[in-house]
């Protein structure tokens, strides 16, 4: 369980809500589920690595959370379909949708696989376009759930700048970045009483975070991994984020504290983009 204890009362409380995290298996994901534990929300938590998804929901569960947990391929529209129904089914509605799930690879443009590239982009485009439209569909006044809520997309600091060896995560977070601000003023015309924000972070602590800096080593962008961990803290400013810095953002832009939000970049970047 994560020590960082989120806030549980007032705007931020997430109480008497239902949730849904995708990629939650670990890493950022994981502990966006705690977090909005702890702020009161009944959570289903979805991984395609099973043994890690259902050891989170294990550990809410112990700490006196209610979470749940399934297998889910975000690139699968039927695994949508099945997630959503089931989430509202086991535990009352759907007020929350934290789109997490992502991958990414480093390589040179000119040395990307098409293969490759369109691997990114359908996980991390195509996997947040069909958790938004299904939840959409369930959120909005006369769906399963039909009490509006909010949708929080995972993008990056890598969609707002351009970083050597990462084209394809680039492209795929800069159109998460988009397609947040598209769904978003469409939900608010079509009076849903749903919001869609984005947060961006830069590197963070996960393994996610401790491949790209491998990847620079291996790219020959740096000497040593001594090197890229130098550039990377001169690239935050503040610090390199833990997961829960990137979770209070999402826990922010989930609760009633952000409900004149929508459309949003929320950046847990460190500064990076700032400079």
């Amino acid at each position: 369980m994560s020590s960082n204890a989120a806030p549980g009362h007032g705007a931020f409380s997430l109480s008497g809500k239902v949730a849904l995290v995708t990629g939650a298996g670990r890493g950022i994901g994981a502990e966006v589920a705690r977090t909005l534990s702890a702020a009161g929300a009944a959570v289903m938590l979805t991984d395609i690595d099973s043994a890690g998804v259902e050891q989170v929901a294990a550990q809410i569960g112990s700490a006196g959370g209610s979470a749940v947990s399934m297998v889910q391929d975000v690139t699968r529209e039927d695994h949508w379909e099945q997630v959503i129904a089931q989430t509202v089914a086991r535990l009352g509605g759907l007020d929350v949708l934290v789109n997490n799930a992502g991958v990414e690879s480093m390589s040179f443009v000119t040395d990307t696989t098409l293969e490759e590239f369109r691997r990114i982009m359908t996980v991390n485009v195509d996997g947040v376009f069909l958790g938004i439209k299904h939840a959409v569909r369930a959120m909005r006044p006369g769906g399963a759930a039909g009490r509006g809520g909010s949708i929080v997309n995972l993008s990056s600091a890598a969609g707002f700048i351009g970083t050597p060896g990462l084209s394809a995560y680039c492209a795929s977070k800069g159109a998460v970045r988009l397609l947040t601000k598209a769904t978003a003023v469409e939900c608010a015309a079509l009076k849903t009483g749903i919001r869609i924000n984005s947060v961006h972070p830069g590197i963070v602590k996960t393994p996610m975070g401790d491949s790209v800096m491998g990847g620079m080593v291996r790219l020959g962008m740096v000497p040593d991994a001594a090197t890229a961990d130098a550039a990377m803290a001169m690239a935050h400013p503040v610090g390199i984020a833990e997961p829960r810095d990137v979770a209070n953002a999402v826990l922010f832009l989930a609760s009633d504290a952000s409900r004149k939000t929508t459309g949003s970049e929320q950046m847990v970047d460190s500064g990076m983009t700032a400079q």
